[in-house]
């Protein structure tokens, strides 16, 4: 599609068990789009929801044709149903944001006036949200939210920002970027912030779940955490190494010291010694094998070559 041809701005949502929201989410970012003017388009995506999401988003499709309803074959999660949004998308500029209006689509026009330089500064190519509050979040989500981040500054090269999701303005040369990383494990804030160009927060405050409940709880935190880190570090794996060194060197130093205290004599109980070197040693040897193992993992599901996602339907917006 030539440029010409492409909508102005794409709004992507993927959405799953979102029907009590979705109404109003469309409703607002209908709103925002009729205040801005020009060509403009709504792909919101079901991730194989149970529950009447892709009833609601086929009708508001059939109701205006900025909509365009995708449906997948299955729950993919959250990360793929969004990557197959963006891949059917046409804008020239795709704002990416969650049905649950917890980030709200109001300030699109703020982050469209900094992608295009406001107050004298340089054109961006993304603008990201970053929370200055998190309302309706309990105290451990914001906690492991903020420790998450800051391991994650951690442990990569690539500087990715802090109290920042996945809400945020890209432009069309970032996005085909973004589109032609293949991999399947993916953090798309973290690949976003490693493709660079210039890319300026907007600082907002996050508001409560407008209806409905969380779809990340702690099993899902803790996978998407390990999805993170071990996409854009390979620390845990040279602190496997580093760990063996030291695990080694701590195991010379026992038989050193048993050969030692037999040559002199001496009564070495043996036991509770024995035992303890055994468990350190083989804990530390199998907590190193999990790490690699994750790795490995990753590699043999990136190896399989096989789709991100499948799309079951498409409805609206000419499609």
């Amino acid at each position: 599609m030539s440029p010409a041809d492409r909508p102005a701005l794409s709004v992507v949502a993927p959405c799953y068990n979102e029907q009590d929201v979705l109404p109003e989410f469309l409703r607002r970012v209908g709103a925002v789009l009729d205040g801005i003017g020009g060509s403009a388009e709504i792909i919101v995506v079901d991730d194989g929801s149970r529950d009447s999401t892709w009833d609601v988003m086929s009708e508001a499709a059939a109701r205006d044709p900025r909509i365009v309803a995708v449906r997948l074959m299955r729950n993919h999660g959250h990360q793929l149903a969004l990557t197959a949004g963006l891949s059917i998308c046409r804008g020239e500029r795709v704002l990416i944001i969650d049905a649950d209006l917890q980030d709200p689509p109001e300030l699109l026009p703020d982050m469209l006036a900094l992608m295009d330089g406001a107050d004298g500064k340089a054109a961006a190519d993304v603008v990201y949200g970053q929370r200055r509050q998190r309302d309706g979040e309990s105290l451990f989500k914001r906690s492991s939210a903020a420790v998450f981040y800051r391991l994650i500054g951690r442990l990569t090269d690539v500087e990715i920002p802090s109290d920042a999701g996945d809400f945020r303005l890209v432009n069309r040369r970032v996005l085909d970027v973004l589109l032609a990383m293949p991999e399947r494990h993916r953090f798309i804030r973290g690949m976003v912030a490693w493709i660079g160009g210039r890319q300026v927060p907007l600082v907002y405050d996050r508001h409560s779940r407008a209806a409905g409940e969380s779809k990340y709880p702690l099993a899902k935190m803790i996978r998407f955490a390990a999805d993170a880190i071990t996409s854009f570090s390979v620390v845990p794996l040279m602190a496997s190494m580093t760990i063996g060194w030291i695990m080694a060197a701590l195991g010379f130093a026992f038989f050193i010291y048993s050969i030692v205290g037999w040559l002199m004599g001496a009564n070495l109980p043996g036991w509770t010694s024995l035992m303890a070197a055994v468990g350190l040693l083989g804990g530390m040897q199998f907590l190193m094998l999990g790490i690699i193992g994750a790795y490995l993992g990753r590699l043999y599901d990136q190896s399989k070559g096989r789709p991100l996602f499948m799309i079951r339907d498409i409805v609206g917006g000419g499609r």
